[in-house]
C-alpha cells in the first residue's frame, strides 16, 4: 500500500525538518505531512500562545479546536477576546503545486524568522521555529529520561 494513501487523513505529524525560506519568503511544507492533512487541503497557521513560534493546524484539528471554542457565551469577555486576538493574528494557507505555503510577515516577525526555520512535528499540529530560538528553549536534540518520563506522567502516556 502506498505511504500516502495509508496515511491520509490521520492528522499526525512527526519528526523534524529544517528548510529555508525561498526568495518569496514561501516555505515547502515536507510532502509526508502535506498527505497527512486531509481534506481540505490547507493549513492554519497561528502565533504559538507559549512560545516565540508558530502552531501549525490542518483544517480538521482546527475545526476540534473550534467546537470546543464555541462551546462558551457569546457574554464570556475572556473567551471572545482570546477569540478576537488570535483570530485576527492567524492566518489560513494553502500549498502550491510544489508544497510552498506564504506564511504573512507579520507571523513570520513574531516567531523571528528570518530565512531559516526548523518544523518540528507534536503529533496533531507542527510548529514552525527560527532555529535560534529553538535552541533557547533546549531545541530537539538529547532526550533527558527524566524530563520524558515527566512529562509523559502528566499528559497520562
Amino acid at each position: 500500500m502506498d505511504l500516502e494513501k495509508e496515511i491520509v487523513g490521520l492528522s499526525t505529524f512527526v519528526s523534524s525538518f529544517t528548510h529555508s525560506l525561498d526568495p518569496k519568503r514561501r516555505l515547502t511544507i515536507p510532502s509526508e505531512w502535506r498527505a497527512q492533512v486531509g481534506s481540505p487541503k490547507s493549513l492554519y497557521v497561528l502565533p504559538d500562545v507559549n512560545q516565540k513560534c508558530l502552531r501549525v493546524f490542518p483544517s480538521g484539528e482546527m475545526t476540534r479546536i473550534m467546537d470546543k471554542m464555541r462551546k462558551h457565551s457569546i457574554a464570556d469577555a475572556k473567551a471572545r477576546q482570546f477569540a478576537r486576538i488570535l483570530g485576527s493574528q492567524s492566518d489560513l494557507v494553502s500549498w502550491d503545486a510544489q508544497g510552498r505555503i506564504r506564511i504573512k510577515d507579520d507571523l513570520l516577525s513574531f516567531a523571528g524568522i528570518l530565512d531559516q526555520v526548523v518544523m518540528v512535528g507534536t503529533f496533531d499540529s507542527f510548529e514552525i521555529w527560527n532555529p535560534e530560538n529553538l535552541k533557547l528553549t533546549g531545541g530537539i536534540g538529547q532526550v533527558n529520561q527524566d524530563d520524558l518520563r515527566d512529562a509523559a506522567r502528566y499528559v497520562g502516556f
